[in-house]
């Protein structure tokens, strides 16, 4: 592999997380703003490709829904997301196909993992869910199983393995429509998006060539680790107060915060709160739990992120101590952002905007850990490689 060819991943891994990051905010400022049912079809709207805008088309719409009226200031929202997924989903396979090109087996397996996609979506729009099914699983095993054999170092394997995550989040994506915004769907599609992100960031920071001389790090990055996995459980609880509509389970304003709805220990409903599966065929717009079992999901949000401060601030204070004075701050920096955003959404009533950037920032924290990661491992992605013949 030449130098050149090192140049053209590492620009297009970078510009893949660049624009997975505003992707991520788009989906949020999309569910945020109650337009995940917009489009109650799947991957079209009303029909269309892109959506109706004619008097004509909006009459056909309302009368083919006519459980789900026509909301243009909301349908344009989740159609263009949709497009833009589709865009991701074409810059991931042009970077999985460059990262496997010289593997003809590793070349033609991401090619026909991303033409059974397209198979799968085609069946799909015609009715045959089971052989969509069948194509989307066997869409997502190939890239995942070619990104376990090919025989190329990290960020190679990752530009691969990328490919297949996205095909599992557009499935994410035709769930939360078909099963109505189903609280796990809707959590699962949010890590999904975070997940995509984080590889394709990963992927860039080490085809940049972002790492140590040596291997004298390990003990911190083990501590880098554990602190990505609290990130993603964090996360995680995140999309669950998201998707059951408990972000303002305690109310708002001075008495919400740090108090839920003006005391210590208000009624909670815990088992109820974190009954992952509920019945299919149930809109889940709006949520359906009650507000003592809201509470509890808000208060065990509220307690992650208390124990995520104190373990990333701890974090960032020992990366310092080891030289990595930038990152630590980075980290610092991001962490705080995120805690005020969050303060923020609860004080001020979950204004859009607000909740939006909480996304984001959980996203930019994120690569603040991946970015440290990187740095403390050994630097041996693409120099190494370069040298290497045809696989």
């Amino acid at each position: 592999m030449s130098s050149r060819s090192l140049r053209v991943l590492r620009g297009l891994s970078l510009l893949a997380a660049v624009f997975a990051l505003g992707l991520v905010m788009f989906g949020a400022f999309v569910r945020l703003s109650n337009a995940g049912l917009s489009c109650p079809d799947w991957p079209t709207c009303y029909g269309q490709v892109t959506w109706p805008q004619h008097a004509q088309a909006v009459a056909h719409a309302d009368a083919a829904y006519p459980d789900r009226p026509y909301e243009a200031h909301k349908a344009w929202r989740e159609q263009v997301h949709r497009f833009l997924a589709g865009t991701l989903g074409v810059l991931v396979l042009v970077l999985a196909l460059l990262a496997s090109w010289r593997s003809r087996g590793a070349r033609a397996a991401v090619l026909a993992g991303a033409a059974l996609a397209v198979a799968g979506v085609s069946l799909y729009i015609q009715g045959e869910h089971r052989w969509s099914s069948l194509l989307a699983a066997c869409a997502i095993a190939l890239p995942l199983l070619t990104a376990i054999r090919l025989k190329s170092p990290g960020a190679w394997k990752i530009s691969v393995l990328v490919l297949a995550v996205i095909i599992f989040q557009a499935m994410l994506g035709m769930w939360t429509v078909t099963l109505l915004l189903k609280p796990l769907v809707v959590m699962g599609h949010l890590l999904g998006g975070m997940a995509t992100f984080a590889l394709l960031a990963y992927a860039a920071l080490r085809f940049a060539g972002v790492g140590a001389a040596d291997d004298r790090m390990a003990d911190l990055r083990r501590l880098v680790v554990l602190g990505l996995v609290l990130l993603f459980g964090q996360i995680a609880l995140g999309g669950w107060t998201s998707a059951n509509y408990a972000a303002l389970a305690c109310g708002y304003g001075p008495a919400a915060f740090p108090q839920c709805q003006g005391q210590w220990l208000p009624p909670t409903d815990f088992h109820q709160g974190f009954v992952l599966w509920r019945s299919i065929g149930v809109s889940y717009e709006g949520g359906v739990l009650d507000m003592a079992a809201r509470s509890a999901i808000q208060i065990v949000h509220r307690l992650g992120a208390l124990v995520l401060f104190c373990y990333l601030g701890w974090l960032a204070f020992k990366a310092s101590r080891r030289g990595l004075h930038g990152y630590g701050l980075a980290i610092a920096l991001a962490l705080v952002c995120q805690v005020l955003l969050g303060i923020s959404n609860v004080v001020f009533g979950l204004p859009l905007l607000v909740a939006t950037a909480h996304n984001g920032g959980a996203a930019v924290l994120l690569f603040t850990l991946l970015a440290t990661l990187a740095r403390t491992q050994q630097r041996h992605d693409g120099t190494m490689f370069l040298s290497q013949g045809r696989r």
